[in-house]
């Protein structure tokens, strides 16, 4: 056995421990960085070839590993902005120099340009809506953008899509074609009335009056055939005072007609919904309308739902975040705009990513390619706004870990002593 050999062992052991203690003290000084990921020291050993006669010592390895994929307690905040992820993935965020990373740290608030920002200078990246419903770049980063919002400026929408359900009254008796509102003549009969308010392309708001009108009742067959009604639509700022019509102008579009199944009261078609361009607006406002929730049954007209896209012009007020990672600006009327879809991203193996300055993680060869998607999509988790992931270090443990590393060193260095004593031994039996 060589002296030498076994001087370098404990050499390595206590270079191995010392790693070890060096995990602990960042541990312990990040315990209270938001979604910090604990770091460990798995050792492995070196073995060296040996003889019957003669062993050689070896010598330890130590490896870092980061517990990424272990998700640490949940805690609420006070701030909108801040944000959690309940289950995998992670959110994707880029530096001052446009590099894309992946990060757990959520603690984002809106810096002086718009954007949303976290306590290490990170720009949170999402899809937007400024060309519709975003769609998710799987194998990449493409079509991500900084997530900006603005509370200094006014924004205004134009609708473009509204909802109507209501009953229709099976009982109502048809009109005749003649008096039909389409027709726009002071003898107009109609069977129903609702408004619905838009905006146009400056925020103000436009008033439309709908009328329902059943046009032919049901036939036995066969085959059977359902009741129709005819939908017409106007500008409530062009009606006739007092009684709406002859109104000022022709309908807004063309009228539609709905049928209705006979046995159901359900819509068939030959539509469900309704385009018309409002050409008194400026620019001309298109709308679509859909009907395909209305019923035709034996009770009273009834609206159940009511919906329409677009906003007034309003300033911006706060952020609000729902799970989905749909990103509204909040305005001071109160009404609610979808701007930004935050996106989220993954990777085979979490674990060994690597560890960047500021919380962040970079893709290394044995972390698999990213897969990007949307939070509550697929094995992705959720996003909890107000709320911030701890780190997930037991500070129990770590003591634990400190005393088993410093006895350990004690250890290895005592082999180290013995050895050098030995050594001493062996070169004073020459003189």
């Amino acid at each position: 056995m060589s002296l030498f050999g076994t001087m370098k062992t404990a050499v390595s052991g206590m270079n191995a421990q010392s790693n070890r203690l060096g995990t602990v003290g960042d541990n312990i000084a990040n315990a209270d960085t938001t979604a910090y990921k604990k770091a460990s020291v798995q050792f492995s050993s070196l073995v060296l070839p040996s003889t019957a006669g003669a062993y050689t010592s070896g010598g330890v390895n130590s490896n870092v590993r980061y517990a990424v994929s272990e998700q640490g307690n949940l805690k609420f905040t006070s701030s909108a902005s801040d944000l959690a992820i309940n289950g995998g993935g992670f959110f994707v965020v880029n530096n001052s120099a446009g590099t894309p990373f992946l990060t757990r740290a959520g603690s984002f608030v809106v810096d002086d340009a718009g954007n949303l920002v976290n306590a290490a200078g990170y720009t949170l990246l999402g899809y937007s809506f400024g060309s519709g419903a975003p769609a998710a770049v799987v194998n990449g980063f493409d079509g991500l953008e900084p997530i900006n919002l603005s509370a200094n400026t006014l924004t205004a929408r134009a609708s473009q899509y509204g909802t109507f359900a209501a009953n229709l009254d099976a009982r109502k008796t048809a009109v005749a074609a003649a008096n039909l509102p389409s027709a726009n003549a002071a003898t107009a009969q109609y069977s129903h009335k609702s408004s619905l308010v838009a905006y146009n392309a400056v925020g103000s708001e436009v008033l439309y009056d709908f009328y329902y009108t059943k046009v032919s009742d049901p036939v036995a067959g066969p085959p059977p055939v359902g009741a129709k009604w005819e939908i017409t639509v106007y500008r409530k700022d062009q009606a006739n005072p007092g009684t709406g019509f002859p109104y000022a102008s022709a309908p807004t579009g063309n009228s539609v007609t709905l049928e209705f199944d006979p046995a159901t009261g359900k819509v068939t078609g030959p539509t469900t919904s309704m385009t018309f361009t409002d050409n008194l607006g400026v620019p001309a406002q298109t709308m679509t309308i859909d009907f395909s929730d209305m019923t035709q049954l034996a009770y009273d007209f009834t609206s159940n739902k009511a919906t329409v896209d677009g906003n007034k012009a309003a300033a911006v007020k706060s952020v609000a975040i729902d799970k989905d990672g749909t990103v509204y600006a909040v305005y001071d009327d109160g009404s609610r705009d979808p701007r930004y879809r935050i996106a989220l991203a993954t990777v085979q193996s979490p674990d060994n990513l690597i560890l960047q300055n500021g919380n962040v993680y970079s893709q290394s060869g044995d972390s698999g390619v990213v897969r990007t998607g949307f939070p509550g999509e697929g094995n992705f988790g959720q996003t909890i706004s107000g709320a911030l992931e701890d780190s997930n270090v037991d500070m129990a443990s770590e003591l634990t870990e400190m005393i088993q590393a410093q006895r350990s060193y004690t250890a290895n260095s005592k082999v180290f002593q013995t050895g050098a004593d030995l050594m001493d031994v062996l070169i004073n039996l020459k003189r």
